[in-house]
């Protein structure tokens, strides 16, 4: 007599690890993928150093330091503000540029992760470098004689925080709309001219009266003139951040409409 045959056990379905944990690990992909490339290790770390020691040893910036204060107390809130251009539009928007033409996001899409998981982890990323960003240059400008207010230091954080939020969603529209190599020309050129001539380095009011009240409408302007009051006058004052408010609105109301996953 045969022994009754046993039920066939059914193979446990493999569970997704919780969202926090997929965000947490796509997060530290994305930071990790840019500071390990050398291209964006130079965007990221090595110019923006570069221009603090270029701007506090030359006479670039002698015309708009306060009475009191150094090179160095003006020429780091500049370079805080070129990080986050180089980070939350430049770096990011080509990583995403070429994940896009080469399927990344149309396959992470489409994973436990998630299209919001995704954004998600690459703004926590975009975070997580601005911190290495941060500390970097604030050292920098310490060996060169920065002495900044702790808290100043503590009310720039939501300033730079605003403008990382509008130029990744700038950013991001671009990378999400056009050819990856169209978007790696038009980052660089934008950074270029943003750096020399959009108030990022350079306060506005060293340009044209003409063209300066362009620049101040620019979230580059905006940014840079929010980082300056803030560390030379104690706070910035509200322009320069509703500036940057339209134009995190705009941009991320643009790249929800018209990005492409694919």
């Amino acid at each position: 007599m045969t022994a009754p045959a046993q039920p066939r056990a059914t193979p446990p379905r493999p569970e997704p690890a919780p969202l926090a944990r997929r965000v947490a690990a796509q997060s530290r992909y994305e930071a990790l993928t840019m500071l390990r490339n050398g291209e964006q290790l130079l965007l990221l770390v090595i110019l923006p150093l570069m221009a603090l020691v270029a701007l506090t040893l030359t006479d670039l910036l002698d015309a708009d330091v306060p009475p009191g204060l150094s090179r160095v107390d003006v020429a780091v809130p500049g370079v805080l503000t070129l990080c986050v251009l180089s980070n939350a539009f430049s770096g990011q928007g080509i990583q995403t540029g070429f994940d896009r033409r080469y399927g990344v996001l149309r396959f992470l899409s489409t994973t436990p992760l998630g299209r919001g998981g995704l954004i998600t982890g690459k703004l926590v990323a975009i975070v997580a470098v601005l911190v290495v960003q941060y500390v970097l240059v604030g050292a920098l400008g310490a060996a060169l004689g920065w002495r900044p207010d702790p808290v100043a230091v503590l009310v720039s954080v939501p300033v730079l925080l605003l403008g990382a939020a509008a130029f990744t969603g700038l950013g991001l529209l671009l990378a999400g709309t056009v050819r990856a190599e169209a978007t790696l020309a038009v980052t660089n050129l934008v950074w270029v001219v943003l750096a020399a001539v959009g108030g990022t380095l350079f306060p506005s009011r060293t340009l044209p009266p003409a063209l300066s009240w362009l620049v101040d409408l620019l979230p580059s302007g905006a940014l840079g003139t929010a980082m300056r009051e803030t560390f030379l006058t104690g706070g910035p004052s509200l322009l320069p951040l509703l500036v940057l408010a339209v134009w995190a609105a705009a941009a991320w109301a643009a790249a929800v409409r018209w990005f492409r996953w694919s």
